[in-house]
């Protein structure tokens, strides 16, 4: 991402919403609008081809909503959600949503928006110790702490801030790790991000087998149902495994 400037796509059914907010952000030298979409088929198309750091999103679409978008996307951008819908905020929220603009959308709110931008732009993150496979974890899974061997991890998922964990030994539950944090930490030679909320050991995959929309879907050992992978997942998986 551009240190100074932010890619930015707004997606909403009303033409004059993207008009409004557009001549709003045109106050903002950070955030360049590179692209609109008015429902989820031209958003996704937008996503792709412009690859913004920001969507700045409408819920309620004919169709399909915007959380249907994010759902059949990789998108590690920021979403800031704009929407006459507050019944949405906590949804919004659990799946790491960065704001929640209320239309109509005043300039206060949106710079108080950019400024959390901002701030986060300069926040340093702190590094993660590297994780061996044979290592163990002294963690909180649900209410108890444990001992987590890493090579008996089968899955992790996304939830909300946190992820839930289901391991070979039958452990399963929640911890107060991000994504993030597992991606950096857990050793690469093993595991692999399939989707935005799911990472994989990719010792226990049991089969992949081509699914819709160029998508996979991905059989793992002592998992009941399938995880569907992504096709920017499944070329990175075959580049590191050939």
């Amino acid at each position: 991402m551009d240190s100074k400037t932010y890619k930015a796509i707004i997606v909403d059914d009303e033409r004059l919403a993207r008009k409004d907010l557009n001549n709003m952000l045109a106050d903002y030298p950070e955030i360049e609008v590179v692209g609109e979409a008015e429902d989820v088929p031209s958003a996704m198309t937008a996503i792709e081809n412009l690859k913004p750091d920001i969507v700045f999103l409408d819920i309620q679409m004919p169709g399909e909503s915007g959380f249907d978008l994010l759902g059949k996307i990789d998108f590690n951008g920021k979403v800031i959600f704009v929407t006459a819908y507050d019944e949405y905020a906590l949804r919004a929220f659990e799946i790491n949503a960065m704001d929640y603009l209320m239309k109509p959308v005043t300039h206060e709110r949106l710079k108080s928006s950019i400024e959390r931008l901002n701030n986060e732009k300069t926040d340093k993150p702190k590094p993660f110790t590297k994780l061996k496979y044979n290592d163990r974890l002294f963690t909180t899974i649900g209410n108890s702490l444990q001992f987590l061997k890493i090579s008996t991890i089968l899955i992790i998922q996304s939830d909300g801030d946190y992820t839930n964990i289901n391991t070979t030994e039958g452990t399963h539950g929640l911890i107060t790790k991000s994504m993030k944090e597992w991606e950096e930490r857990l050793p690469e030679t093993n595991f692999c991000r399939i989707h935005r909320g799911a990472i994989i050991n990719t010792d226990y995959i049991e089969n992949i087998e081509k699914w819709f929309n160029y998508s996979f879907r991905v059989k793992i050992k002592g998992i009941e149902e399938p995880l569907i992978m992504s096709r920017r997942y499944a070329k990175k998986l075959k580049e590191m495994y050939g």
